[in-house]
């Protein structure tokens, strides 16, 4: 849901205040096709299913979060960069003639304990931390 199109919903956030400003780099995006049946416990009041194609699917999505800062300029020390990996499905509403889209979070992984508890405590979000670790290479591609 967007969250600042809204102003009497419950996590509103004003136009004029930026929260966390972040960058998101190396991200990798596995879609999967399930059966909508097993998605349907996590649909939220007033949405469905978002299809593509007639087809539901999950994303797998890992990225790195680089360059974090509270409020668009305070760092947070040694939770500035990190690595996140989340679970998600896809959500529409229909509110007049427009279609709004959105993002349903089955669980969000993050390495850093502080930061799950951040999520879950004031933002209600499904975070856990679990360690974590990434490895970059390069591939040679022989034509």
């Amino acid at each position: 849901m967007n969250r600042t199109a809204r102003s009497d919903h419950p996590k509103y956030v004003g136009a004029d205040r930026v929260f966390l400003t972040a960058e998101w780099r190396h991200l990798a995006m596995l879609n999967y096709e399930v059966d909508a049946g097993l998605l349907l416990p996590f649909v939220p009041a007033g949405t469905e299913l978002d299809r593509w194609n007639g087809r539901v699917f999950v994303s797998l999505v890992g990225f790195r979060f680089l360059k974090t800062k509270l409020f668009g300029f305070l760092p947070v020390p040694m939770h500035s960069n990190f690595d996140e990996v989340n679970l998600r499905f896809y959500v529409r509403r229909q509110v007049g003639t427009e279609v709004r889209r959105g993002v349903v979070f089955i669980r969000e992984v993050v390495p850093r304990w502080a930061i799950a508890f951040v999520a879950r405590t004031f933002y209600s979000e499904n975070y856990v931390a679990q360690s974590m670790a990434h490895k970059f290479a390069t591939l040679a591609i022989i034509a």
